[in-house]
């Protein structure tokens, strides 16, 4: 059942000011990336300013999926607050909206998955679960996720994160000039957005089931390669604390990759990890059987 507009609570609706800021974050990257084909058509882009694109949806990406989502929201892992402020940095170069807010709303995510509740719910259409609800939902980091706020390095990052986010689109331009904004700043921000929002919608609607969980998430092989992991999405919500998403061989996590790497460097600890035994126990398949 779709959620009425009557069910939502006032301190979570947008102002008018706040839903323009959103639609001018949504539309300009994507008419940079209209104006970024029409220049490859014409043949006008160098190789530089796909690897400026490649490099910098790397940094941003892997600050949402590593630093954002499994250091930040789920305390999959533990790192030094040098290192902690360089992943949240990353992330803020996203243009995805500062940690403690991205954390928070992903705390009520879990906390309301595909109810009415949940901010970004393919329950009220797939374009909602896209990117939608950006119009409607605003943070509550006061009811999901206090904790955040006795974070100091996530408070200092959170209150300079627009500064991160235009550092992430001057550094390109300064290397690049136009051609580096356009490919290192925008269309790289139009990839990171739409592909993390494709978490949200896509693996909620398409892909398989291997655990018993009480949503409808599912994990996604295109998903999971582009969002560095983020597409195994159905075994992150049936062990959101697990610093790795991917738990077969074949299922490739890239942030998974990264983290492990940076443990056996000492650069983190604490990493959380999901045994065989309780995989086994929530399988999807062995559950269904065993209903039968």
């Amino acid at each position: 059942m779709a959620r009425s507009v009557a069910n939502i609570q006032p301190e979570y609706e947008k102002s008018l000011g706040e839903k323009i800021a959103v639609l001018i974050v949504v539309l300009v990257p994507f008419i940079a990336t209209i104006y970024a084909m029409v220049l490859l058509w014409q043949r006008y882009v160098t190789w530089s300013d796909i690897a400026l694109m490649l490099i910098f949806y790397i940094i941003s990406g892997l600050g949402i999926t590593v630093g954002f989502h499994r250091m930040l929201t789920h305390k999959s892992f533990e790192t030094p607050p040098a290192l902690r402020s360089v992943f949240l940095i990353m992330g803020c170069m996203a243009l995805e909206g500062d940690p403690i807010g991205w954390a928070s709303t992903h705390i009520q995510h879990h906390a309301h998955s595909d109810d009415e509740n949940d901010p970004h719910s393919p329950l009220e259409g797939f374009w909602h679960a896209h990117f939608g609800w950006l119009f409607a939902h605003k943070n509550n980091s006061n009811v999901y996720g206090s904790w955040l706020h006795k974070d100091s390095t996530a408070v200092w990052v959170s209150r300079t994160w627009l500064f991160w986010a235009a550092l992430g689109l001057i550094i390109p331009t300064l290397i690049a000039g136009w051609s580096g904004l356009i490919w290192g700043g925008l269309v790289r921000i139009f990839l990171t957005h739409h592909i993390t929002w494709s978490v949200n919608s896509i693996c909620h609607t398409f892909g398989s089931r291997d655990f018993q969980t009480r949503d409808a998430s599912r994990n996604n092989f295109l998903v999971g390669l582009l969002a560095f992991g983020e597409g195994w999405h159905n075994n992150h919500h049936a062990f959101p604390r697990s610093a790795f998403h991917g738990l077969r061989w074949w299922q490739i996590d890239i942030s998974a990759y990264l983290i492990r790497f940076l443990e056996l460097l000492g650069l983190v600890w604490n990493v959380q990890r999901v045994k065989l035994d309780d995989q086994q126990k929530r399988l999807r398949v062995q559950s269904e059987l065993s209903a039968d």
